[in-house]
């Protein structure tokens, strides 16, 4: 639906692209790296298997390049969802992102 626009708001936030990257070599074992430009603060990682959708882990801040290998040892790889959390220095929202192996 086309709307008009009023210059007295402040414009959208522009397009971000998610930062996240996933090397699936060992499905059990995916690689996920941080191949954006900029350092994101207070990643959390969720999985849909995890009992009550307990946090099940934190990574903290994740540098450029930085790469962390999940363990899905104890799960069907096929079922699982896996939800990535995290805060955007630049702007200070919060970001989630989610991918399947």
């Amino acid at each position: 639906m086309l709307h008009s626009i009023d210059i007295s708001q402040p414009p959208p936030p522009t397009a971000y692209c998610v930062p996240w990257v996933v090397t699936r070599g060992d499905r059990t074992h995916p690689v996920v790296m941080n191949a954006g430009k900029e350092a994101v603060d207070f990643v959390k990682v969720l999985r849909s298997d995890a009992q009550d959708g307990r946090l099940v882990d934190l990574w903290g801040q994740v540098l450029p390049t930085e790469t962390i290998e999940l363990c899905l040892c104890d799960s069907n790889v096929d079922d699982v969802v896996i939800t990535i959390a995290w805060f955007r220095q630049r702007d200070g929202l919060e970001y989630v992102w989610r991918f399947v192996v």
